[in-house]
């Protein structure tokens, strides 16, 4: 039976408790452990797939086609363990699943109750699919404290109870705010935060504390009465300038001893962090830079592209450089002229995003870099529009649009209305539901042989990336497009649906309907990041 660590957290959101499950994550699999993390948000939204990007940052999507929180995607960088549907739970599929079982029968007319039916219900997605892995991460939403989240809270209390000592053990993430004014860290609001754990019946066997200024023994000692929890088990959890560094430097406080020691499981050798060094050493110490401005919809709140910074930072990593981004609200376009906002960047991207507020922008950007032969990365809606762009300008379409922003003339981009998935016809209907109906996960894609990509991507004959998207290029535009000079160098397998397209004539412009943001790593930047970063290396020099 697999072992587990339930990651909580403490006085405020936002103290980095998905982050801080990555780093133990990775560092017990340096130790030699197999481990599986986990997301366990308490909203009653089914998935993030409805949520505002303003409000809930970016959608990660897995590889069998599940809307997740953005924490999965820092599980995934820091371990390489592909994440599964089964590892994203939110307070909304328990309590449909709950509901779904009660409308059925399946609780032979007994009283439906929190406990034992929701907590068993969170318990069973908790062990689901952990046969194959030593120990479990399961990261706990929200706070203490959370009305919506005692449920939670509760399960994990049930299962410590149940298995053990051996078998659980409990992290906290809390706050050791500093005080200017007084010149000292505060330790009660952690006093206070693990208080109300306690109340709920768990006590703390690590506490990860957050804190901007170093952590004194003397706090630590404070804390380690007032919380009983062991000195050594009190690690300071200091911010750091590269979130790559957050495993050497937990290491250097003993989380994953503590948690090791917890457990009663054996620590083996020191774990060899060296290619985490060498990530930070590339970070710290570029031997260049370069300038990428990325124009988008929803740049208030960076964590909306979570992913793709971090894409792009490991673009930088792979050649050395590091990657300055312009963060550029593609509405700006629609008021003034592009140029004075993109003539310094030596690359363009533009993002995936939903609906025709900033459209135009980004179709203005798009115009910029083509005609200005400024590396362009179309991802998703970025790739649409590139479409649309040239069907306009070069195809003399002057109708061209997408059906997504109502009815046009051309639509070279419509909705997507059946397609194939694993053997199975998917269809989709206009008017229908919007949460999960889009097409997404892994798909494959045939590349072609002499094509940009097809160099990138080291003369491999067919990929999988991952998708999240309702439009689609229309295919019955691409013989107009191929003559206005765009190449489709990546097609479905069926030939139905137009995956990259390049102009040959420019030196960098690719486009792609998915999202390879979400399967780029640290130690294995993703070939098209690492590709366009270099192009926009190249045009650097030759400004």
């Amino acid at each position: 039976m697999a072992r587990f660590v339930f990651i909580t957290g403490g006085v405020v959101s936002s103290l980095g408790k998905g982050l801080a499950a990555a780093a133990l994550g990775a560092l017990l699999q340096e130790r030699g452990f197999r481990v599986r993390l986990r997301k366990f948000d308490p909203y009653l939204n089914v998935d993030p797939g409805t949520m505002s990007p303003f409000q809930h940052g970016e959608v990660f999507v897995t590889d069998d086609g599940a809307e997740t929180d953005l924490d999965l995607g820092h599980y995934e960088r820091f371990t390489g363990v592909p994440a599964r549907r089964t590892d994203s739970v939110s307070a909304g599929q328990v309590y449909a699943e709950v509901l779904a079982k009660e409308r059925h029968g399946d609780y032979l007319g007994g009283t439906v109750q929190v406990i034992p039916h929701v907590t068993d219900a969170i318990r069973d997605r908790i062990m689901k699919q952990t046969d194959d892995v030593d120990i479990v991460l399961v990261e706990v939403g929200g706070t203490v404290g959370d009305i919506e989240g005692l449920p939670f809270l509760e399960t994990i209390r049930q299962m410590g109870y149940e298995f053990g000592p051996s078998q659980c053990a409990y992290v906290h993430v809390t706050l050791l705010p500093y005080l200017a004014s007084a010149g000292e860290l505060k330790t009660k609001p952690t006093q206070h935060s693990v208080r109300d754990l306690r109340a709920i019946g768990i006590q703390p066997d690590v506490l990860l504390c957050r804190s901007e200024q170093p952590i004194s023994e003397a706090a630590r000692r404070k804390i380690s009465l007032q919380c009983s929890v062991p000195v050594d088990a009190v690690i300071p959890a200091l911010d750091a300038d590269t979130i790559y560094q957050v495993p050497v430097d937990y290491h250097v406080a003993g989380l994953d001893v503590a948690v090791l020691r917890r457990l009663g499981l054996p620590q083996h050798a020191e774990p060899d962090l060296d290619r985490w060094r060498s990530v930070v050493e590339a970070v710290r110490q570029p031997e260049g830079q370069v300038t990428i401005a990325v124009v988008g919809k929803y740049t208030e709140l960076l964590d909306a592209y979570k992913s793709l910074d971090e894409a792009l930072a490991h673009g930088g990593i792979a050649n050395r450089v590091r990657v300055r981004t312009e963060w550029i609200d593609s509405e700006v376009f629609e008021r003034e002229d592009a140029s004075a906002r993109l003539e310094d960047v030596n690359g363009i991207l533009v993002p995936g995003g939903f609906g025709g507020r900033g459209a135009e922008g980004k179709i203005a950007a798009v115009t910029y870099a083509r005609e200005h032969r400024i590396p362009y990365f179309g991802i998703c809606f970025g790739m649409q529009l590139a479409v649309v762009e040239a069907a306009r300008n070069l195809a003399g379409l002057q109708g061209a649009s997408s059906s997504e922003f109502g009815a046009c003339t051309d639509p070279v981009v419509g909705l997507m209305t059946e397609w194939e998935k694993d053997g199975e016809v998917q269809t989709r209907v206009i008017d229908g539901a919007l949460g999960g109906t889009m097409r997404l996960g892994a798909y494959p894609a045939r590349l072609l042989r002499g094509s940009l990509v097809h160099a990138i991507y080291d003369e491999t004959d067919e990929v999988s990336e991952r998708h999240r998207h309702r439009y689609e290029v229309n295919v019955n535009y691409l013989p107009a497009l191929e003559r206005a000079g765009l190449r489709f160098s990546g097609m479905s397998p069926d030939g139905r649906l137009p995956e990259i397209v390049e102009n040959p004539d420019h030196p960098w412009f690719v486009g792609v309907q998915f999202h390879p943001e979400l399967k780029s790593r640290p130690f294995a930047p993703h070939p098209l990041f690492r590709a366009f970063v270099e192009a926009a290396l190249t045009q650097s020099r030759l400004v």
